[in-house]
């Protein structure tokens, strides 16, 4: 990819014309951000760039002193000798790719994006660019998801039969992002809701952003009769710790695209597993590609050598970039690394 647009730095991928760094890994002077989860918005920043419906969960993740600038989407600033601007990505509220235009090429970092559209976040914008680049998370031909409608209809049936058994419904789910989209889905007629701690301050932080959710009561406020018919949302970590030991029989289950595979299942140790993810699966990565119409693809997070090869074989110039928070694998998606939301 030419140096000239974008370039991959020890601190992560680099845009030298306009001097800063996107999703930075380590300490840097301007950081633009894509989203908010902690593999691409890290504390230590000089100062931060992220899209206006990003801010406050960039701010309930780094705290008040961060120095954060919003730009909406769409809207285009120079910064250096490079014009910017963010772009939908659909992945999690507030999330972007970042377009980078310079002496003619334009680049494109998408971040982590998913081009299905739901109620929580602005749907995936395709943006035309010389060079792409894409995650690959999820970049196994294996990975195929369902339509959504199903698997809430799946959620909301696991959850009333418990009811009806009087056994509290745990679901595990990532506390930005996934927590959300997962309320945003369900039928809140079925019974109370309610959320651990930390869903319910991401929660808020998303509602600031304009997401509208249904209302989730602490679980310290559900009289045991209504704890027997709830549905709880809870972060993976919260498996198997000792908050979990207030809801007894619990049936528990954790949505995820990682339940795609049967290991990811098992070693969760939950009831059931619903696929849902926030990220593009193997046809939705090659349709953003495809759509971005970009001459040279580098593929990061996760199955990058695999989707690259493919890639090439489909005539791209294509190669994997190796960054410092690969972790997204379906080994390593098991285990929790700062909620990155698969």
């Amino acid at each position: 990819m030419s140096d000239a647009v974008i370039q991959l730095t020890p601190e992560g991928i680099y845009c030298p014309e306009g001097g800063f760094h996107i999703d930075p890994w380590g300490p840097v002077e301007r950081a633009v951000i894509t989203h908010a989860h902690s593999d691409h918005a890290r504390p230590g920043m000089g100062s931060y760039l992220c899209s206006r419906a990003s801010e406050p969960l960039l701010r309930a993740r780094l705290g008040g002193q961060a120095r954060i600038q919003t730009v909406d989407y769409g809207e285009r600033v120079t910064i250096g000798a490079v014009r910017l601007s963010l772009h939908p990505a659909g992945h999690v509220p507030g999330s972007a790719q970042v377009r980078i235009e310079h002496g003619g090429q334009v680049a494109v970092v998408a971040g982590d994006f998913r081009l299905h559209p739901d109620k929580t976040c602005a749907p995936f914008e395709p943006v035309r660019c010389h060079h792409f680049v894409t995650e690959s998370t999820f970049g196994l031909p294996v990975y195929r998801w369902r339509p959504p409608r199903e698997v809430f209809a799946e959620i909301n049936e696991w959850w009333r039969s418990n009811r009806e058994q009087g056994r509290p419904s745990v679901l595990f789910a990532y506390a930005l992002g996934k927590a959300q989209r997962v309320l945003a889905g369900i039928d809140p007629c079925i019974g109370p809701i309610a959320c651990h701690g930390a869903v319910a301050r991401m929660n808020e932080a998303c509602r600031e952003a304009g997401v509208s959710l249904p209302d989730c009561r602490p679980v310290s406020g559900l009289s045991r009769e209504e704890l027997a018919e709830a549905l709880v949302i809870a972060p993976p970590s919260a498996g198997g710790s000792l908050w979990m030991r207030r809801f007894g029989e619990a049936s528990t289950a954790m949505a995820s695209g990682w339940m795609q595979i049967r290991v990811a299942r098992r070693r969760r140790a939950v009831d059931r597993g619903f696929v849902l993810s926030d990220h593009a699966d193997w046809d939705g990565l090659n349709e953003a590609v495809r759509l971005s119409g970009a001459e040279t693809v580098w593929v990061t997070h996760g199955h990058s050598e695999a989707l690259a090869r493919w890639l090439r074989e489909q005539g791209l110039d294509a190669r994997a970039v190796q960054t410092r928070f690969e972790g997204e694998t379906a080994e390593e998606g098991l285990r929790e690394e700062g909620e990155k939301g698969a």
